[in-house]
């Protein structure tokens, strides 16, 4: 049975009655009923980063679930874990006499890209020609053998699954990176789930050599808590200062009710749950099949996520995720050409039912035959960091033509940048601004 030694130490903690003349300020009483379980980084607790008790022994069974040679905990979510594997990718750079930079698909997160400025990473961006929207960025690994051969980054960053359910041939990628003696990094915030599919589909076991995985956006784990891993073919070094790499970003007060969700999840995953994971990715299939059937166009291969381009059926993603919301259905994301729903164990049958009954009694109507603008390629002017740390003033669209951008704007929620801090604003990047709903751009005072 696999054992919860964060949980243990809390309910141990809050069962003995101790009188808490420590943070946090609630002592363990409140509102919200979770207070008694919120704790702080006392004697016996561990201390995040710095593991050698509960947390390391967690850590260790989380790393055993995961095949990997090392798994840290974030109690920040992915983003922690992004800069995490940008400063790691840079330390490798310095320590093997490369140059500090990397190559990444243009459809990064915001995250990456603030990160890379703050670390002073030069960024090569891998952007297909037949890119359809700013959200995916197919790479082919004969393109990136190609390019690796013209820059020797020091490490290749990419996203899969990215938010529509596009999931990237990672094998193939990691035998061109290693063939460079390059790094993969994979932000695999979307598929902590895919190594427990009868095949794993997960980074780690496909040659990547680090990864994050967002706990929280598929297992059964509180908001903000996420993964670290790095395998047994990255460079030993880089396990050796992984934890200075998360110390560096972290919060000094990591929440305990995280890593105590992050904990009682190695029980759960331990406990049958590739057979629960198994029956949900049955029943997605299915769905998808009845959807595709009644003239639902479905995107992406990712086999727990339910992603429709609902302008075949007449309708934008924004107006069809307001008509499920009238029948009490949330989404996880919307924008004007996709709708994305995430399904998970915890998706009753129930729950399928409901979805599939709300979405076949839509009716439909004349397709809309308006396409999201051609993605960007705008010129770059200043470095991210250059023009993240310039200072910048907010504007209108209409008066940012010819400027250059001083942030990450992004077609939020996925927080895909459209263009990219150090960039020329266009007339190509205003088209794609105002498609997805941005009205102003920060942008550097000249």
């Amino acid at each position: 049975m696999m054992e919860t030694p964060i949980c243990d130490f809390v309910r141990n903690y809050c069962q003995s009655d101790m009188l808490r003349m420590h943070m946090p300020g609630h002592k363990g009483k409140g509102p919200l009923g979770m207070e008694l379980f919120d704790l702080t980084e006392i004697d016996g607790a561990d201390e995040l980063y710095h593991a050698h008790g509960i947390i390391r022994q967690s850590e260790e069974n989380a790393a055993a679930l995961f095949g990997t040679a090392k798994t840290l905990y974030s109690a920040e979510g992915s983003s922690l874990c992004i800069r995490a594997m940008l400063y790691l990718a840079l330390l490798h750079a310095k320590a093997n006499g490369r140059r500090p930079v990397i190559c990444a698909g243009r459809n990064a997160h915001k995250v990456f890209v603030t990160a890379a400025a703050l670390l002073d990473l030069d960024v090569v961006w891998l952007c297909p020609e037949d890119r359809e929207n700013v959200i995916t960025c197919a790479l082919d690994a004969e393109a990136l053998g190609q390019t690796l051969d013209a820059e020797r980054p020091a490490a290749v960053y990419v996203t899969s699954p990215d938010y529509l359910g596009h999931i990237a041939d990672i094998r193939a990628l990691a035998d061109v990176c290693h063939q460079h003696d390059t790094l993969l990094l994979v932000d695999n915030a979307h598929g902590a789930y895919l190594r427990f599919l009868p095949e794993s589909r997960h980074p780690m076991d496909l040659g990547a050599d680090i990864c994050c995985d967002s706990a929280h956006k598929t297992l059964p784990v509180l908001t903000g808590g996420a993964y670290l891993h790095l395998s047994h073919v990255a460079p030993k070094a880089l396990c050796g200062w992984a934890e200075s790499a998360m110390s560096l970003f972290a919060s000094t007060s990591p929440s305990y009710l995280i890593l105590q969700s992050l904990d009682a999840a190695n029980q759960y995953l331990a406990e049958g749950y590739p057979a629960r994971l198994l029956e949900t990715v049955g029943r997605v299939a299915a769905l998808k099949s009845r959807l595709a059937a009644h003239g639902y166009a479905l995107v992406g291969e990712e086999p727990t996520k339910l992603t429709l381009s609902p302008k075949s059926f007449g309708y934008t993603g924004e107006a069809l995720a307001a008509k499920l919301q009238r029948d009490g259905i949330f989404c996880e994301f919307a924008d004007p050409d996709f709708l994305v729903m995430m399904c998970t164990p915890e998706t009753s049958p129930d729950d399928f039912n409901r979805l599939e009954h709300a979405l076949l009694k839509v009716m439909r109507k004349a397709p809309i035959a308006d396409c999201p603008p051609t993605p960007p390629t705008p010129e770059r002017v200043l470095s991210p960091r250059e023009a993240l740390l310039s200072p910048h003033e907010a504007l209108p669209l209409d008066a940012c033509c010819g400027r250059v951008l001083a942030s990450a704007n992004v077609s939020c929620p996925p927080a895909v940048p459209i263009a990219v801090c150090g960039e020329r604003i266009d007339d190509n990047v205003l088209r794609s601004l105002a498609y997805y709903g941005i009205s102003t751009c920060d942008v550097c005072i000249e």
